[in-house]
């Protein structure tokens, strides 16, 4: 879409009051100006064109959880009756009564029919207007605000006014009170990935790279392993395909056909390439049973490219997903869905400054326009499309045509702190969307423990923690949002076999990786505990109660978000108190599986390697198996898993023994029940598959 300029004006030039409101309007927002980040830097020429979006009031949002619950909960008399992409969008989207009260409203003031269009959910209306027209519309005064810390410009007011027969009507108007919205430069007003580009480098400078210095986890071994990829005597050396199905009771899969329908989905960016002779070498070593040549299908989603002809550009992190996730699939297919072009998949660390908003537009086309929280659409932290720069991917944002799998392994994430509120809102309540037609969300829940990676290879400060102190605990993100399943990692100590409890995974810094391992696990800052989770957490608090000081609030907790690029602020959250973690947050991990010294091939190399990584793909695999012997008899996939998991725990294996260090504490403690180092435990195979077979 073409913006026109925007010339900046000093204030002093072209100071204009701002239209006079009439009895029957009232003020619908007002701008916080307490608030010191954003400053006034003039007025825009009133003759300038700019898109005016009004975000209508949907239907049965306040409903939407118990809608989930409806076909998630195995108690429902519905579980399993999974909505279709078209109910999703009749049930939410705003009523006719609305979309033409507020039309109606336009056209008396001025703005024809012709100029109005409708997103594709019916979720917002849009016409282009210029300043004066939106100013008289709204009886506003738009200013240029400048962010103090970045510097970037964007458009927004005070406050506006709506009639009050329309204000029920009307969720929120841009350019309005959400500054950040409608960016701009000084000269054209026009939002380029150049700047983007920019911006991420600033965000998180450390050294020449601007980013962070990923941590790897791969290593070679210490000890000799056998040669016969079915012995079990070395486990506590490498993980091989042998040792995971031994610790869960995974046979193998019968011989015949599988379902075309049942693809197992693993999540691909920042460069990580899978190769083929890596695969290869992999199947020959550990699972004949596995033709070579065997590979995933690519989706490839803005650009992204999933494979690589060169062993040497090979990723480690899609190796492991693929080496740990094959073995127990097999010969049902898996498909890696890669996101976003090469210039934004070469920033490293790249989801931890934005992530999975362009494969939830691929999803599911409404998510393009979706509104909530002040946000229409992608927000201006995602990659922006067409990108200009050299290389870079020459399409649009993909909006929809990419079929979601039923299972969706992610080791990709970043940490709660670090996220938009209104960013990471948007994109949960998608996450219940998809989990209402019928698709299983499984996260990585972190490998820092209750913290983040110390700088160098973490952006919170030397401790990974957070506050002055840099001693609050700091949870994960996505993982936190209520609607998706978070793995933590365990581990086979040495001396100990697969026929042995397994403990929570803990490597001190240097023996092997550069820092601490442990399974990231904790509370919210920004999500309440869920109602399915509700028992759990509270018999972990009354049963082995932490030993440290806490707190109990929740970031903008009455959902009103003035300013979307607004973050969790901890320090403010504890304010009175000096508790480290939060008492009333969301609680993770959901559930772990083996994260450490995993066997794989990288490079044409033997390595080991690990992480949550490793841990995700392994359980997410599980789900996708059982999911397909359920399409033998008819049943359907599983979709949301928590309510069923919480609801009968004793199919897992649980996990006693182990603690997550992190922010100078030894972290939580693993405990008989759930616990935020290892969740409810890791798969029981026969048990999960009578269980999910049992329900309808």
């Amino acid at each position: 879409m073409h913006y026109s300029r925007l010339i900046l004006v000093s204030s002093f030039l072209c100071a204009v009051n701002a239209f006079k409101a009439p009895v029957h309007h009232v003020v619908h927002e007002k701008r916080d100006t307490t608030s010191n980040k954003w400053v006034k830097r003039g007025t825009p020429e009133r003759r300038a064109t700019i898109p005016v979006r009004i975000g209508l009031v949907q239907s049965s949002l306040e409903d939407a959880h118990g809608h989930l619950m409806d076909v998630s909960d195995p108690a429902s008399p519905n579980y399993g009756r999974h909505w279709t992409t078209d109910q999703v969008n009749e049930v939410f989207q705003p009523s006719n009564d609305t979309t033409q009260n507020v039309k109606q409203w336009l056209e008396e003031s001025g703005i024809s029919s012709s100029r109005i269009s409708r997103s594709a959910n019916n979720a917002w209306l849009n016409f282009q207007a210029t300043i004066e027209e939106a100013e008289k519309l709204l009886y506003t005064k738009y200013h240029i605000f400048e962010h103090r810390a970045n510097g970037h410009l964007s458009l927004g007011c005070d406050e506006y006014h709506l009639p009050k027969h329309v204000r029920e009507h009307v969720d929120f108007v841009t350019p309005g009170i959400h500054v950040g919205h409608l960016r701009m430069h000084q000269n054209d007003g026009v939002s380029s990935s150049s700047t983007l580009k920019k911006r991420k480098y600033q965000k998180l400078l450390k050294r020449q790279t601007g980013y962070p210095i990923k941590v790897s986890k791969k290593h070679h071994p210490f000890a000799r392993i056998s040669s016969n990829a079915s012995d079990l005597s070395t486990c506590d050396v490498a993980i091989t395909p042998a040792c995971i199905a031994a610790l869960y009771q995974i046979p193998e899969p019968a011989p015949g056909n599988v379902s075309s329908n049942n693809t197992l989905g693993i999540y691909e960016s920042e460069l990580q390439y899978w190769e083929q002779e890596d695969l290869d070498l992999f199947f020959t070593n550990f699972t004949q049973r596995i033709p070579n040549g065997t590979h995933p299908v690519d989706v490839d989603i803005d650009g992204g490219i999933a494979t690589t002809p060169s062993i040497y550009e090979a990723g480690t992190e899609a190796e492991l997903d693929l080496m740990m996730a094959y073995p127990i699939v097999y010969p049902q297919t898996i498909t890696v869905f890669d996101e976003d072009d090469i210039n934004y998949q070469t920033f490293p660390n790249q989801t931890y400054t934005w992530g999975f908003d362009d494969i939830l537009d691929a999803f599911d086309g409404s998510y393009c326009s979706y509104s909530a929280y002040g946000q229409t659409g992608n927000s201006p932290i995602d990659p922006v499309y067409p990108d200009p720069n050299s290389g870079g991917y020459e399409g649009s944002t993909q909006c929809g045509g990419v079929a979601p799998p039923n299972v969706l392994s992610i080791s990709y994430g970043s940490q709660e702190a670090g996220v938009p509120i209104a960013y990471q809102k948007r994109q949960c309540n998608e996450f219940l969307k998809l989990g209402l037609q019928g698709v299983s969300f499984l996260f990585a829940s972190g490998d820092a423990g209750v913290g983040n990676n110390p700088e160098p290879f973490g952006d919170d400060g030397a401790t990974g923690c957070l506050g002055p102190n840099g001693n609050i605990f700091n949870p994960t993100w996505p993982n936190t949002c209520p609607y998706v399943t978070n793995v933590g990692a365990t581990k086979v100590y040495p001396g100990k076999t697969v026929f042995d409890p397994e403990s929570a995974v803990f490597d001190p810094a240097g023996h092997p990786y550069q820092v601490n391992f442990s399974s990231g696990g904790g509370f919210s800052n920004v999500y309440a505990i869920p109602d399915y989770q509700q028992s759990a957490v509270s018999s972990f608090f009354a049963n082995h109660n932490p030993p440290y000081p806490y707190y109990s609030g929740l970031a903008n907790s009455t959902g009103d978000i003035h300013d979307i690029f607004t973050r969790p602020n901890a320090t403010q959250l504890r304010a009175g108190t000096n508790g480290i973690y939060n008492r009333i947050g969301r609680g993770v991990p959901d559930v772990a599986a083996n994260g450490d010294n995993g066997a794989t091939y990288v490079a044409g190399a033997f390595i080991l390697d690990g992480g949550t990584s490793q841990s995700t793909p392994i359980f997410a695999s599980i789900i996708n198996r059982i999911v397909e012997e359920r399409i033998k008899v008819g049943k359907g996939p599983l979709g949301f898993l928590n309510p069923a998991l919480y609801a009968n725990p004793s199919m897992l294996n649980d996990i006693t023994n182990g603690t997550n260090p992190g922010c100078g504490t030894l972290g939580f403690s693993s405990v008989p029940g759930w616990d935020p180092v290892t969740g409810l435990g890791t798969a029981n195979y026969p048990k999960m598959l009578k269980y999910f077979l049992s329900l309808p």
